[in-house]
């Protein structure tokens, strides 16, 4: 663990989240405890990093979203399955769901899409993992289908997706552009062709957008943050594989109802 006084935690808002005894915010990657490569609010339990170093950033997160937040995250799979929180049994899963005050929904990521919900008026909310796997899977229209479950109306729910990688740095080979066309030859929007012959650029934030408009969710919120330039001051899964590193950290991004 690092010695130094860190910065205060910081995070992105979505104006569209903004609501009475609603927090939520998409952490930046500085005012944690870690050092090294995972510098420095790492809150990834699945990274080689100090335990107590990750856990101390999480504390610190769930401390500035509010008194009496607790922060709850899944061993993501990249899945479409969702799970209502507090819940018992398997904490595999990539979406979650509550109407519980106080439990802070948090989603780790590292170049994928967090995707933060909420229904304000009947006090549900929902977060999921939307990388491609699981946009393309159903984990966003699922998310909200949970959510309805609670009491949610999805033409009232509003969602905004977090800082991920953008489509100038995500470039993909045909097989992975197949998939999509697979279910529909309208998905070609989402992939414009690189500099490699036989490779695409493909919009993740773009394309969960479409999903959740799809699903009947009305009011959609991009942030345009890139995960991936180190300047932008995220963790990225696909930086840290260019530059042969040994691991990565994960920014968590959290939503909340107040207690």
């Amino acid at each position: 663990m690092s010695t130094e006084t860190p910065a205060p935690v910081s995070a992105m808002t979505a104006p569209n989240l903004a609501a009475p005894g609603l927090v939520h915010g998409f952490f930046l990657r500085h005012g944690g405890t870690s050092g090294g490569i995972y510098e420095s609010l790492n809150c990834g339990p699945g990274s080689r990093d100090d335990a107590d170093a990750v856990g101390e950033n999480r504390r610190r997160v769930a401390q500035a979203l509010g008194p009496g937040i607790e922060l709850v995250t899944q061993y993501q799979i990249h899945s479409a399955v969702v799970h209502a929180v507090p819940h018992t049994g398997t904490r595999e899963g990539d979406a979650m769901v509550t109407a519980t005050p106080g439990l802070a929904l948090g989603i780790l990521t590292a170049d994928c899409a967090p995707v933060l919900l909420a229904d304000a008026g009947a006090r549900v909310i929902g977060a999921a993992h939307a990388g491609w796997k699981g946009a393309l899977g159903g984990v966003l229209e699922n998310t909200v289908a949970a959510m309805e479950q609670l009491g949610a109306r999805r033409e009232n729910i509003h969602a905004a997706i977090g800082p991920a990688i953008s489509q100038d740095n995500y470039e993909v080979g045909w097989e992975f552009r197949d998939r999509f066309l697979e279910l529909g030859l309208r998905n070609r929007r989402f992939f414009v062709p690189s500099d490699r012959e036989g490779h695409y650029r493909f919009d993740l934030k773009g394309y969960g957008a479409h999903r959740l408009a799809q699903a009947g969710v009305t009011s959609v919120e991009i942030l345009p943050a890139c995960t991936y330039p180190p300047e932008n001051g995220f963790f990225s899964y696909r930086r840290t594989t260019h530059r042969g590193e040994p691991d990565y950290g994960r920014q968590v991004s959290a939503i909340a109802l107040l207690p």
